[in-house]
């Protein structure tokens, strides 16, 4: 017999009992949940119920008693999977499951379902967007950023797995000022070929542009402040030009051939800073030259990107450019259905959207789980100059999403939290309550790392890159150290999947709302919850597998009757219902808490318990089987989240 989730199938045994026992003995009492908990311990079952509790209550009754009414009332010989039922502590019923053939449903499921077992696909598929990483072509991703496509890719995988019809979509904010600093410098320098990693090459002309450029213009700001005997401004502006010159010399000493140039074809222009304001006027107006400059350094950027990304196995379905949403009617339209509401109104010459009035009017406090005193500010949706911002821009790119799909993920770092918020109440006030119902902002915390403070107008940044190479020489000089026997080459590949999936490990295990603290000890520790401690475990069951050299095809399950086989059986066995639960709460971590506990087990059962010179070769044969199924189980959770199951290591 097989089962895509063997627990589930154990759970609906016990329910079902405590149902048929519940009706037959308190017929006139109607439970508010019949919900099943996992004890601490395996000594007091694999399930418990605290129903007489509340049953207590109701029948002015011990707790107890009432337990062992309902134990005596259930239906004993309809059991399959459960073995005994018993009244315990100060009343819970307590449900135990008959090993022999719980431990036969869930190995034997594992290993018929092999690679495709525990993903336990929907009911109900849907078509879903995940927006992830969307990083703004201006500089390589770097370490602080990383998060954002380690978890958007694990949310994708995870919900592909469940039977949802994934895309992956990066948004490419081309659009604003930034854009046009970085194009700004790129044509003054004559738009040259890159001779290094594309997106770095362009970091570094963003980097020193918005360095002179910022310098020219507080140098002009303290002769206007003189001239205008502003007196109180000069020491501000002084304070921040010295700043900006710290900027400049450290910025020099690491580029400078490419400063130089920069200080020379900056000068020629007596106010770069409106020079920058014209292009970006000029771009969100679609004019020719400015399109085509901009797209150019933009694109050069975003290769740097795909060439990142692939390295670590994240793709994208589509590539979806802000200024496509400005050159079309779709942000006019929004911007003109919005004027049409009660909603927005001008101020100054600016546009405003009152997002309270939306919350208050639609009574929305309680769905978005606002404080009853919290008053959402009012977002901005024209410039007085004429131009669009981003969230409003984003107002488009959304409804666009949902013509699209039936979901939208937008993985988005906290500190956006107000503007996706916003976002959420405009699909309201356009009348697309379904579309808000079904908009998620997927919010995740910082990283930091200790003694190192990144800095992108100083250039002073950690690419991704170059966390990916020094984890991957990390690793393998750890794979030399405890592997000397093999080869370069084999060495060398080891390192390459176990440093990037070190990476990737420790940016998604953390739970989103919590900072990640990247440190190496703890990225690429073989010895406990590291993509390197769980790759290794994998290894080292598939070494025993290889070592028996048989299939243990006609186990006896039976024969598993140590406290550490049980409580493998059951991770085992629990795997699919933690898949459910990260997929329809959005919690990819779950899933490598999940695969590192299941180490802790088997290396637990392994130093305690031999498994191919166990005292008998049924037993033997038991074990290689559970051996087998941790080993597909651990493949099977990396996989989710991008992590390699290595053979050898």
């Amino acid at each position: 017999m097989t089962s895509e989730n063997p627990f589930a199938k154990f759970r609906e045994e016990c329910e079902t009992a405590l149902a048929y026992a519940l009706k037959t003995t308190f017929p006139e009492v109607e439970a508010d949940t019949l919900s099943l908990s996992k004890p601490p311990n395996v000594d007091f079952g694999q399930l418990a119920s605290s129903l007489c509790f509340e049953l207590a209550k109701k029948l002015k009754q011990k707790p107890i008693p009432l337990a062992e009414r309902l134990v005596s009332a259930m239906p004993k010989s309809g059991f399959s999977l459960v073995s005994k039922v018993v009244a315990a502590g100060a009343g819970y019923v307590n449900f135990y499951a008959d090993f022999p053939k719980f431990s036969d449903l869930a190995l034997s499921s594992v290993r018929q379902l092999n690679f495709e077992y525990g993903f336990v696909k929907t009911g109900d598929p849907v078509k879903v967007i995940v927006e992830h990483t969307s990083v703004n072509p201006l500089h390589p991703i770097h370490i602080g950023q990383a998060r954002n496509p380690m978890l958007g890719d694990a949310l994708a995988r995870i919900l592909e797995y469940r039977g949802h019809a994934v895309s992956r979509h990066y948004y490419i904010d081309d659009v604003g000022r930034q854009s046009s600093v970085v194009a700004y410098g790129y044509l003054k320098l004559g738009k040259p070929k890159p001779d290094e990693k594309a997106d770095r090459f362009v970091g570094e002309i963003y980097t020193v542009t918005c360095c002179l450029v910022e310098l020219n213009r507080l140098k002009r700001e303290l002769e206007l402040a003189k001239t205008a005997s502003l007196s109180e401004e000069v020491p501000k502006i002084n304070k921040e030009l010295a700043e900006w010159t710290s900027i400049a010399a450290e910025l020099e000493e690491k580029f400078p051939t490419l400063f130089a140039k920069l200080l020379t074809k900056i000068g020629e222009d007596e106010n770069p800073e409106e020079e920058i304001n014209r292009l970006n006027r000029a771009y969100e107006d679609g004019e020719p030259e400015a399109k085509s400059l901009i797209r150019e350094v933009s694109e050069l950027c975003i290769q740097g990107f795909r060439e990142t990304q692939q390295r670590v196995e994240v793709r994208y379905d589509s590539w979806d450019w802000e200024s496509d949403f400005v050159w079309s009617d779709q942000v006019s339209k929004v911007l003109q259905k919005l004027k049409t509401s009660p909603f927005v109104y001008t101020e100054g010459g600016v546009l405003e959207f009152d997002a309270e009035k939306v919350v208050c009017d639609l009574d929305l406090k309680g769905k978005l789980g606002l404080r009853e005193n919290y008053e959402v500010p009012p977002l901005t949706l024209v410039r007085a100059d004429g131009t669009t911002l981003y969230t409003t821009r984003d107002v488009a790119y959304t409804l666009w999403k949902f013509d699209r799909a039936d979901r939208v993920v937008n993985v988005i770092g906290m500190e956006q939290s107000l503007a996706q918020l916003q976002l959420k109440i405009a699909l309201y006030a356009l009348g697309n309550s379904d579309y808000a119902d079904n908009f998620f902002h997927f919010a995740y915390n910082l990283i930091t790392l200790p003694g190192y403070k990144m800095s992108s107008r100083r250039g002073r940044y950690i690419t991704f890159d170059e966390v990916l190479d020094e984890a991957v020489e990390r690793a393998f000089e750890e794979v030399s150290k405890r592997s000397p026997q093999l080869s370069q080459e084999e060495k060398r590949e080891i390192a390459n999947f176990v440093g990037i999936g070190a990476v990737r490990y420790a940016l998604v295990d953390v739970d989103p709302s919590k900072p990640v603290i990247f440190t190496w000890d703890r990225v690429l520790d073989f010895e406990t919850n590291s993509a390197p401690y769980v790759q290794y475990t994998h290894a080292r069951a598939c070494s025993i597998l290889r070592k028996a050299d048989r299939k243990p095809e006609n186990a006896d399950f039976g024969l598993l009757k140590e406290k550490l086989e049980r409580e493998l059986v059951l991770a085992v066995a629990s795997f699919p219902d933690t898949f459910i639960e990260a997929t329809e709460y959005l919690k990819p971590n779950l899933i490598a808490d999940f695969a590192n506990a299941l180490a802790d087990r088997f290396n637990t059962f392994y130093n305690a318990l031999p498994v191919i010179k166990a005292e008998s070769q049924e037993l033997s044969d038991a074990r290689l089987a559970l051996t087998d199924a941790v080993r597909i189980v651990i493949h099977n959770a990396l996989n989710l989240i991008g992590v390699v199951a290595p053979e050898k290591m």
